[in-house]
């Protein structure tokens, strides 16, 4: 992401999203429910590694609310963990499963404003949908633990999705090989 050439009051005057889809997960137990399924071994190594990424581009945000879908909060404290996120302050927030882009974006435009940077852990088709929406560019997929960042020109968390959004980067654990 590109606010480290950023003052703090232009900063300020910004808000940041970086939108995490949930690393890979198992579907070895069939009887497990959707809302239950673990990462797989693919997942536990993917979370790590994008969580490193993001600390080497010094990417902590002011506040992560993670889907309770077990795929997701381990992608979220993994991640956090890796990026010096206490995994203690992270928000759980059943309504990010099964949302659709709609449901997400209401919950963003009901933030805090005193947060800059939301970290938000979620599902497809929902993280995609939410991306195409809210950007000019198009994503095809947002792949397992794929990481995209968006960046609103605006004060206010309620403005996003009527304000000019332009997305930061995009980045997934196949992009790059570490």
């Amino acid at each position: 992401m590109h606010t480290a050439g950023l003052d703090n009051y232009t900063r300020s005057l910004m808000k940041t999203l970086t939108l995490v889809r949930h690393a890979k997960s198992s579907w070895k137990d069939p009887a497990l429910a959707d809302h239950d399924r673990p990462l797989n071994k693919r997942g536990k190594r993917d979370a790590p590694r994008m969580g490193k990424r993001l600390a080497q581009a010094s990417i902590c945000p002011d506040l992560i609310i993670t889907s309770t879908a077990v795929r997701a909060r381990t992608t979220a404290e993994t991640i956090a963990s890796e990026i010096g996120y206490p995994t203690a302050h992270i928000l759980m927030d059943e309504g990010l499963y099964l949302a659709g882009a709609s449901g997400v974006l209401e919950l963003i435009r009901g933030l805090g404003d005193a947060n800059n940077h939301v970290m938000l852990f979620g599902h497809n088709p929902d993280i995609t949908n939410l991306v195409n929406l809210l950007t000019d560019d198009h994503i095809e997929n947002v792949p397992t633990c794929g990481i995209v960042h968006i960046r609103f020109h605006t004060t206010t968390w309620a403005k996003v999705g009527t304000v000019p959004a332009e997305l930061i980067s995009f980045d997934y654990p196949k992009r790059v090989d570490d």
